[in-house]
Order: structure tokens, then C-alpha cells, then sequence
């Protein structure tokens, strides 16, 4: 298991004593710590053995971070949990049964509720639209509608289980996002290569949300990587469609955000940065083998469904 480790405060310490409480105790956990000023590291108490803490010397971010903290795992899973992200005492049992429940899955998204409101959904899955924008579903909706596993487009990276080799074989996280995204980037290259996200219903996790980061940070990240993201990943025709839709639904955004300058920022930036994402687009579509059909059935087409933050399961 990684945490990835940015000025964590009190959050990472309740997260580390959501995991010593675990039902399962087979595992082990590799903190990377993003060198925080807040003392956060500091003053952590380790429970035990399990537990170690890797020195990053920079924030070098979320994606590198959980690459640093996976390199010499040699289990055969991995979890990324946040460190404002409290697991309940199954939780990481509820992931294991999935996995022999689901011996054919590669990916397990858990059930997020909000850590201020745990009768609220801080998102079940995550989706990704036509208009090359990505939500998790069912945000701020009653979380007793989650009955069931379903199988969603993406996980939510905060609180995921991905197969160790699967993982390893995709090189990880897109390192250049640096933090936002990359867990829908990552999803999105292993769904063209065949492999599916089931989320799992009973696997919850307490998440505070943007506890170390958010704000015009989150608003640039975004922006930037999310047409990183449509322009690697997205095939032709559909770019074509995309690309164009996702500029009008960004430039609207600016208009719209209480920080147009981030936005804008991020959509320049992207802009600007875009030919340094064409070389990995022709490696990650010369080994896709997911049929465009197939994918045409599993993007969200709705503008209401992505303003309204729907839960969008995948059927076959």
C-alpha cells in the first residue's frame, strides 16, 4: 500500500490508524513523504513493522510519488490510499473478497463518503464523458444508494487496488501530471488494453477531499491535465469530436469558476505543452485493443449526467 504524503497534518495520522485497524493484517504500507513542512511526518506515530516512510527530498507529486512508493513492491496488489482518506476496518477485506469474487478484474475503486457527512457519497467511480471531462459519480448524493459492486470507466485514486504486475506493465501513474487525473489516465490506457474497474460497494473509506491541495491549484491541474489526458488516450474519430467540445466546455468553465485565472492557465498551458503528448498517444493507441463500439458504449454522452455528477455503471 502507498500514501502519498504532502503537508498531511492530523488527517495522515488518522489515516495510518485506519489501517492498523484493519481486519486484515497482511499487508504493508510505504509512506512517501513529499517533503511537507507541517511536521506531519515528524510527529507520526508508526504503529508497527508494516509501516515505513520513504523521504521524496521534493514534492515531486502524487503520480511520482505512488510510482516512488510501488517500485519495489513485490505483492501481488497495490493500494493507494490518501492521507485524508480513513479506511473502515473491513475495508481492505472487502477488496480482497473482490478479488476472488472478480478473479477476471485488475481494478478495485472503493466507496468514498465524505468524512463531514458519511451519509453522503464523496463518489462511487469515477466517469469520463465525450466532452473529455471526468467526475466522480454520485458526488453528494445519499450513499445508501450504493447496493452493489457496479463496473465503472475509472477509480478514484484516493482509495484504489490495482494489480501489481497490470500496473508495473503500464509504467504507472503519467508522472508528467504531477497530481489530478492521472488515476482516470491510467484507467483509460488499461481499458484500451482490455482490462475493467469494478467498484466495490462494501469497501469504505471516510475521505476529506482536497485536504492537502485544491483551490486555483486544483482548478490549473485539471484544466491542464484533463486535455493531456483526451489527447493521449481518446482515439480517432472520437478526438476529433472531443477535442473541440472539451475547449468550448473549458472556456465556458473560465467564465464560470470563481479563479478564471487558473483555468486559464491550465488550458494555455496545456495547450502550449500538447505536441510533448503526441509521441505517448501513438504508443498507447498502438497497443490498444479495446474496439472503438466498445468504447462509443462507455463514454457518458450527457451534459446533464456530467453536471449532475452521475453515477454511470458499465454494462456490457
Amino acid at each position: 500500500m502507498v500514501i502519498v504524503n504532502f503537508n498531511g497534518g492530523n488527517f495522515l495520522q488518522a489515516a495510518i490508524d485506519g489501517l492498523a485497524a484493519q481486519t486484515m493484517t497482511d499487508f504493508e504500507v510505504v509512506i512517501i513523504d513529499n517533503a511537507s513542512t507541517d511536521r506531519s511526518i515528524e510527529h507520526l506515530s508508526l504503529p508497527d513493522h508494516r509501516f515505513t516512510i520513504t523521504q521524496a527530498n521534493a514534492n515531486i507529486g502524487f503520480a511520482a510519488g505512488s510510482n516512488l512508493g510501488a517500485r519495489d513492491a513485490t505483492t501481488p496488489w497495490l493500494a493507494m490510499l490518501n492521507p485524508d482518506a480513513i479506511p473502515a476496518p473491513n475495508w481492505l477485506t472487502c477488496l480482497r473478497t473482490a478479488t476472488e469474487v472478480h478473479p477476471q478484474i485488475t481494478m478495485f475503486g472503493s466507496t468514498q463518503l465524505m468524512a463531514n457527512a458519511p451519509d453522503l457519497l464523496d463518489g462511487a467511480g469515477d466517469n469520463y464523458s465525450i466532452f473529455g471531462i471526468a467526475w466522480r459519480g454520485g458526488y453528494g448524493t445519499p450513499a445508501n444508494r450504493i447496493t452493489s459492486d457496479i463496473e465503472v470507466f475509472s477509480l478514484c485514486a484516493a482509495a484504489a487496488l490495482y494489480r501489481r504486475d497490470v500496473f508495473s506493465a503500464a509504467n504507472g501513474f503519467a508522472e508528467s501530471f504531477f497530481c489530478y487525473l492521472e488515476d482516470v489516465d491510467l484507467c483509460f490506457r488499461l481499458r484500451l488494453l482490455g482490462h475493467r474497474a469494478i467498484q466495490v460497494a462494501s469497501a469504505r473509506v471516510l475521505h476529506v477531499g482536497s485536504a492537502t491541495s485544491g483551490g486555483a491549484f486544483a482548478q490549473y491541474h485539471s484544466t491542464r491535465n484533463g486535455l493531456w489526458l483526451l489527447v493521449r488516450c481518446m482515439p480517432w474519430p472520437l478526438l476529433a469530436l472531443a477535442l473541440p467540445l472539451y475547449l468550448a466546455s473549458q472556456i465556458w468553465l473560465i467564465w464560470r469558476t470563481n479563479d478564471p485565472k487558473a483555468r486559464a492557465d491550465g488550458l494555455r498551458d496545456g495547450l502550449r505543452t500538447l505536441p510533448a503528448q503526441w509521441p505517448e498517444r501513438r504508443r498507447v493507441l498502438k497497443q490498444s485493443r479495446l474496439p472503438l463500439h466498445r468504447l462509443i458504449r462507455i463514454l457518458a454522452w450527457s451534459p446533464r449526467a456530467v453536471s449532475q455528477h452521475r453515477i454511470i455503471p458499465i454494462s456490457d
